[in-house]
């Protein structure tokens, strides 16, 4: 209701009402009923605007709050809003040119790290709906009463114990893929982070004049594109295992 009523306030809003109020008044539609029209058109414009709004929000990232995958994603994005500051703020020259070709390595690496933040949250809740516990006890009791079980209560007690291990299963799978996508996001943070410290360091350099900065600019670029890499490939590999 809030965002409908933000819309209602919206001066294109009232102003597309009241256009279309007059377009009605003007071709002999009764007063009355050009007035109709210009509600009706604006309310309908801030209907519309009022879902666009809410599908955009439901678009925004799903991170869990506190949690280690929003931890290492917001450092990660002060590392790079660093790099995008520094490289706006450095004077025109080689190194300059050379860390804006960067950006898109960085924005592509950030955009990976975001979606897999997301899967790690979305993994972290699936893990939240098991109760551990209860699945080992039942485990247990189930294992104890197959030993005295009668015959013809065995194959039921097998198939119990067959769905207990499918869930194992299911849990184990999740659990590896959150551990292999949150061992990802550290090390491809640190590692912008590490970038973001050397450009400190070769800004500097350079700004005294005591830098050719080629070669440990080239060694930069192949780091950010191995971290680049290795991002898309963990997002594969964990996509392929939560489709199994």
């Amino acid at each position: 209701m809030t965002r409908f009523v933000e819309e209602l306030k919206d001066a294109w809003g009232l102003l597309l009402g009241a256009t279309a109020a007059g377009a009605a008044w003007a071709v002999s539609v009764h007063p009355a009923a050009a007035g109709f029209v210009g509600v009706a058109v604006w309310l309908a414009k801030a209907g519309i605007a009022s879902v666009q709004g809410r599908d955009e929000e439901r678009a925004a990232l799903v991170v869990t709050p506190q949690s280690q995958e929003a931890y290492w994603l917001g450092r990660a994005g002060s590392a790079a809003h660093g790099l995008d500051e520094l490289s706006s703020s450095m004077r025109r020259g080689p190194l300059a040119e050379r860390i804006a070709l960067m950006r898109p390595q960085v924005n592509d690496s950030m955009a990976t790290l975001e979606r897999l933040a997301e899967q790690a949250s979305l993994t972290g809740t699936a893990l939240a709906r098991f109760d551990l516990d209860k699945l080992k006890q039942e485990h247990a009791r189930l294992v104890r009463s197959r030993k005295n079980a009668k015959e013809g209560l065995v194959q039921d007690i097998d198939r119990a114990l067959a769905s207990l291990a499918s869930q194992q299963a299911v849990v184990d799978r999740l659990s590896g893929t959150r551990e292999q996508v949150l061992a990802r996001m550290e090390a491809s943070t640190i590692s912008i982070e590490e970038l973001l410290a050397r450009v400190v360091e070769l800004s500097a350099m350079s700004a005294t004049g005591a830098l050719e900065p080629t070669r440990a600019l080239d060694e930069l670029a192949d780091a950010l594109e191995g971290v680049r890499q290795g991002l898309h490939e963990t997002e594969q590999i964990t996509r392929d295992a939560l489709d199994r």
